[in-house]
């Protein structure tokens, strides 16, 4: 599989993974199909890629790095190559995914609406920590009035 190919299968999954997410009506199953059909599968696909870096067993399709993730040198050196791009690209799918889906339980919880929520789903999707940062500061507000009116 080339690594364009790799990469399209990975924003198609995921962005399959947020649409669901924000769109369908949201339970345990669709929760847990989220997480481990979408989530799990991306940290998988990104588990297998580092370990293949890293050890040789994968060509990232250009110098790689010698195995030194330590340095910004050998950082910019992997993500140089298709397959270090694809694979940084995967870990930022996964990690916005699932934050994303925390969120969405959180605002659940919180009494957030749908219409509520979809801002700071959109802002994770497409700035990881700018819509975790935002929702952050919305959710404080909405939990202080909730303990003061449990008061």
């Amino acid at each position: 599989m080339s690594w364009d190919t790799l990469f399209l299968l990975a924003n198609y999954w995921a962005i399959a993974g947020w649409i669901v997410l924000a769109f369908a009506p949201r339970g345990p199953r669709l929760l847990s199909l989220v997480m481990y059909a979408g989530v799990f599968l991306l940290c998988i696909t990104y588990a297998v890629l580092i370990v293949g870096f890293l050890s040789g067993a994968i060509d990232p399709g250009g110098p790689g790095t010698d195995g030194n993730l330590t340095s910004l040198a050998g950082v910019m050196k992997l993500f140089d190559t298709p397959g270090g791009t694809t694979m940084g690209w995967i870990h930022y799918l996964a990690f916005d995914l699932f934050t994303g889906m925390w969120i969405a339980r959180d605002a659940d919880q919180k009494g957030f609406g749908r219409v509520m929520q979809f801002p700071f789903l959109f802002l994770t999707l497409m700035a990881g920590p700018v819509g975790l940062f935002l929702w952050l500061i919305v959710r404080e507000r909405r939990a202080r009035a909730h303990a003061k009116a449990a008061k």
